[in-house]
């Protein structure tokens, strides 16, 4: 049974969850669980005076920050997002276990919930990134295990910017999410090095050998 985390880890450099295992890196930094802690309070934040919003880590200048909650006040699950069914929920499912940042009802009684994954960091131009894509499917893959029942999409939120995205388990999501699979169950030794632009900041560039960025960098 492999972590959502893990997953993600393994779709961004199998290298790297090579060495989060052997460390036992399960840590999350103070200031990564602030952001995440962001998408449980968009209400509060739509409207927040400047001086409240500067306190916070938030990606925006407070002006730009409120027009996107604003915007996100306009979708049609923005309801269910700040009152899902279920938060910060466990879900086991046949790979794969982990936290579920929140459960949303489908809209109408008989449509599938809407899983989400919360993401501290910066979304790309269009879309999610692959890591955040990958664990999207694992936990849309968990809540239909325990449903029993398929679940054809999950959301992907981007709170410290005020900005939500959807992800589809097309074709394409479910085969990387497959490849991340294998390559974290494949473990055992480091596996062969990745030297481009993800290991620039990596927390374990010193032991690795490559000299770029990191998954956890993407996360601040």
């Amino acid at each position: 049974m492999i972590a959502f985390s893990d997953l993600a880890r393994a779709a961004y450099c199998p290298r790297q969850l090579y060495y989060a295992r052997r460390d036992d890196d399960r840590s999350v930094p103070d200031e990564v669980r602030a952001r995440i802690d962001l998408a449980f309070r968009y209400p509060s934040l739509a409207d927040a005076p400047d001086a409240t919003l500067r306190r916070l880590p938030i990606r925006r200048s407070p002006a730009a920050y409120r027009r996107n909650l604003s915007r996100l006040r306009e979708r049609g699950d923005y309801d269910r997002l700040v009152d899902p069914e279920r938060e910060r929920a466990f879900r086991s499912g046949k790979d794969c276990h982990g936290t579920v940042h929140k459960v949303l009802a489908g809209e109408a009684g008989s449509d599938p919930p809407v899983p989400t994954v919360v993401s501290p960091g910066e979304p790309p131009t269009n879309g999610v990134w692959e890591p955040q894509a990958v664990r999207a499917v694992a936990v849309a893959k968990a809540v239909a295990w325990e449903r029993e029942r398929e679940v054809p999409r999950a959301l992907v939120e981007y709170p410290s910017v005020g900005t939500v995205r959807e992800v589809r388990l097309t074709t394409r999501k479910k085969a990387a999410y497959r490849r991340a699979l294998r390559a974290a169950r494949a473990i055992e030794g480091p596996p062969a090095r990745v030297d481009d632009d993800r290991c620039s900041a990596c927390d374990y560039r010193d032991r690795c050998g490559t000299g770029r960025r990191s998954f956890r960098s993407l996360l601040r």
